[in-house]
């Protein structure tokens, strides 16, 4: 598991908190701390406190124009449609929106 600040605990505890009752697992991924939720990464939350999601494909272009929101990468390559980094502001005051906005993605589940 990567090492995790008291930072990313609290955004980790505010996403938990957002998501509710679903079944949700955390593990390490992307030099990241992800949520799993229903076994399909919803939001992962880094050391610099931004958070990656992944989004539906049809909203992409809308979110990624949200001011707060770029396409994500890793190393020198996009990770492509439906993959969004988001930098929080210090109260973390759009981590709701985003959560949401992971958690309308389909999961494996829902085929």
């Amino acid at each position: 598991m990567a090492e995790v600040t008291a930072e990313m605990r609290e955004i980790l505890d505010e996403v938990r908190t957002i998501i509710g009752d679903r079944r949700v697992r955390e593990i390490s991924m992307f030099g990241s701390v992800a949520l799993m939720v229903d076994d399909s990464m919803a939001v992962a939350v880094f050391r610099d406190e931004s958070v990656l999601v992944r989004v539906r494909d049809d909203e992409d272009a809308a979110l990624l124009a949200e001011p707060d929101a770029e396409r994500s990468v890793m190393g020198e390559r996009s990770m492509g449609l439906s993959w969004l980094r988001v930098r929080l502001d210090p109260e973390h005051s759009r981590l709701e929106f985003w959560v949401r906005a992971a958690l309308r993605r389909p999961g494996k589940s829902a085929g």
